[in-house]
């Protein structure tokens, strides 16, 4: 029997994804389910959810839950898989001390949870409680696979992996729909005819190759993205590979703070040119909050709850893995000379083929220069703020701020400086003690 542990079963919703597809998937579906989280309520919510599907299906899997610190070891025991989807500190008080704080400063965000100053503090906070993790599993579950989904990716992935023993890989929703989304917002078909190759950073990984029929898609791509004329949210994106050359994996609203070039108070003029959505996440954390109170009745007291096997990676990596039938997926790993123009050191974003040896990645080679110098601006505050999780010098975490592109392009050192100080006070029992 195989068994999976879940941190942050809390996140229903998700929860409900990644185990209801693995109840649905043949070779896991009489696992053992261990659903961990801090919050009671949530994680009782979410043991009915699933309780609900696994009835529904079979009732196969096994299902119990852990509460507290002082069970987490016990959820992770003898684990094959942990799948990680924690959020410490929450959109209160974290999130919004992410957002309010460097408001002060006249520096304005939309997501704030993969770099510029809230990616930066999102995994100061973080880091600690997964290195937690890691010596819990060095302890009860040696081999497992930690299945990451939590962001800042690449920072976190890069933690785990430069930093503790535990197999990780980082996963992501940008990779597998990219394609698909690039080509239907141009009106154009997509299908299993489509083939394309993406690589680079997660967020910012590059859609390298995109054919049909051996036919070279990117002429009419470019073609129809500039003749598109009416405002829509993929404009940052459109000027990004109008720009570079290629299209960017994530989201116009996440590219607009990784890069210096769209939200600045010298041009306020850009923020409606490229149509950016600025504190969009706040506004997406109220109404999640907002939609699960009227959700949660639905979804925790139906009986009839069923489910429908997503295209979340977890559940295709645990079942190719346990019957050595391979899958290929797009995962965050340790840069082993895979993208040889991108330091060593760096979580890279690369094809990988998963079987019961566990994951390959693949080697790329050179990225076009334009795309990895791009990339090594964001890689450069990932590297100083994992030195900052690892050190505890107060002076990486200055120094992580100071190369992000956007701090760099709207604030003076000294306002840096100044900002990091108010968010390290802020942060009073979210964060460690920094020299």
């Amino acid at each position: 029997m195989v068994k999976i542990a879940f941190m942050g079963a809390g996140s229903t919703v998700f929860a409900k994804n990644v185990l209801g597809d693995c109840m649905l998937t043949p070779a896991l579906s009489d696992s053992e389910i261990a659903l961990y989280d801090i919050d009671g309520k949530r994680l009782e919510e979410s043991a009915l959810m699933l309780g609900a599907i696994n009835n529904n299906v079979g009732n196969k899997a096994t299902i119990k839950t852990y509460l507290g610190v002082e069970n987490r070891k016990d959820a992770l025991r003898c684990a094959d898989f942990v799948v990680n989807a924690i959020q410490v500190g929450l959109y209160e008080p974290c999130t919004v001390t992410d957002f309010e704080v460097p408001k002060k400063y006249g520096l304005r965000q939309t997501i704030a949870d993969t770099l510029g100053i809230g990616g930066i503090f999102r995994a100061l906070r973080t880091i600690p409680v997964m290195m937690d993790f890691a010596r819990d599993m060095e302890e009860v579950c040696p081999d497992a696979w930690l299945l990451n989904y939590t962001n800042p990716m690449a920072m976190l992935t890069g933690a785990m992996l430069r930093m503790t023993p535990i197999k990780t890989v980082g996963l992501c929703h940008s990779v597998q729909s990219c394609a698909k989304n690039l080509l239907e917002g141009l009106g154009m078909s997509y299908d299993e005819q489509v083939q394309w190759k993406i690589a680079g950073i997660n967020h910012q990984a590059w859609l390298l190759e995109l054919t049909k029929d051996g036919r070279d898609l990117y002429p009419e791509v470019k073609r129809r993205a500039e003749a598109r004329t009416e405002k829509h949210g993929d404009m940052v994106r459109y000027e990004i590979m109008k720009r570079f050359g290629y299209y960017v994996t994530e989201s116009s609203e996440h590219n607009a703070e990784y890069m210096p070039f769209f939200i600045k108070d010298k041009y306020p003029e850009l923020i409606e040119r490229f149509n950016i959505p600025l504190d969009e996440y706040p506004r997406r954390c109220v109404k999640q909050i907002a939609d699960w109170e009227k959700r949660r009745v639905e979804l925790t007291q139906d009986p009839h709850l069923t489910h429908e096997r997503t295209k979340e990676y977890a559940s295709y990596i645990m079942e190719a893995m346990v019957t050595n039938q391979p899958y290929k997926i797009g995962g965050n790993v340790l840069n082993t000379g895979l993208i040889t123009n991108l330091p060593q050191n760096a979580v890279v974003e690369v094809p990988c083929m998963v079987d019961a040896t566990g994951i390959a990645p693949t080697v790329i080679g050179d990225l076009p220069e334009q795309c990895a110098a791009m990339n090594r601006t964001n890689i450069n505050v990932q590297l100083l703020t994992i030195e900052a999780a690892r050190t505890l010098k107060k002076e990486y975490i200055y120094q992580a701020a100071m190369m992000d592109p956007h701090c760099q392009s709207e604030l003076s050192i000294d306002d840096i400086v100044a900002m990091c100080d108010d968010l390290i006070a802020a942060h009073e029992g979210w964060l460690p003690k920094y020299n």
